[in-house]
């Protein structure tokens, strides 16, 4: 049946599947060099037409990126920041290992914006996570994540380093995250984050405040992150 599924594609989209299945089975990785237009178009036995649209479907996704004079090569990994996702989530999808070290985990009644962010009294504790996002080896980004303290009691001894905070709100409280406020805009590394995520200091990143509501509309999470500009892409869709 799944042969025939694949026969049944056009000529284009079976050249792009054979690409990422390569990829998925690590046949190619970041920075390899995929066929030019002339060889796929040789070896699927489809018009150089055909396959240059193969190639150019897979550029627009972010999959490949095309050197002038140099060919065709499999992009770095990027996250695309359209759905609400955890980072295991987003990581899993593009069949990436995902790993986060956490940096710090404490107690703090010091960020009264945060707690108004969060609906929540000046001084209230807040439990501050930050964490190093890493995807295929590589930093993705440097995020922290503020929860209130009465709400969450136990977390801080929950294995956040193996597991997904998401996935351990939904499973350990019964908490249904929902959608988010995001305020998004661009800045540089400073020395600290630059050594972090392995960039030069000064080097431009997006920075990304981020407010979590539950399905029940309340404010449960708040993120402050830092994310590698190379790594992301945000893509919005507009309407008139």
């Amino acid at each position: 049946m799944q042969q025939d599924h694949e026969n049944d594609l056009p000529a284009y989209k079976r050249i792009q599947n054979v690409i990422l299945k390569r990829m998925e089975s690590g046949g190619l990785r970041a920075g390899d060099a995929i066929d030019s237009e002339r060889q796929l178009a040789k070896v699927h036995q489809v018009s150089l037409m055909t396959a240059r649209h193969a190639l150019a479907g897979l550029e627009r996704e972010g999959v490949v990126v095309r050197r002038r004079g140099a060919g065709t090569f499999v992009a770095p990994p990027k996250i695309h920041f359209n759905k609400l996702m955890s980072f295991t989530e987003q990581m899993a999808v593009r069949n990436l290992p995902a790993r986060s070290k956490i940096l710090s985990c404490t107690v703090t009644e010091e960020e009264s914006e945060v707690a108004a962010r969060l609906a929540l009294p000046p001084g209230s504790r807040l439990i501050r996570l930050e964490r190093l996002r890493e995807g295929a080896g590589e930093p993705f980004a440097l995020e922290t994540c503020y929860l209130s303290e009465a709400e969450f009691p136990r977390l801080r001894h929950a294995p956040l380093e193996r597991g997904s905070l998401f996935s351990i709100l939904e499973s350990e409280y019964g908490l249904e995250l929902a959608q988010s406020d995001e305020e998004i805009d661009a800045t540089n590394a400073d020395a600290r984050t630059a050594q972090l995520l392995a960039i030069g200091k000064g080097q431009p990143l997006l920075r990304i405040r981020q407010v979590i509501y539950s399905a029940k509309g309340r404010a449960t999470v708040y993120v402050r992150g830092f994310y590698r500009s190379d790594r992301h892409n945000l893509l919005i869709r507009r309407f008139r």
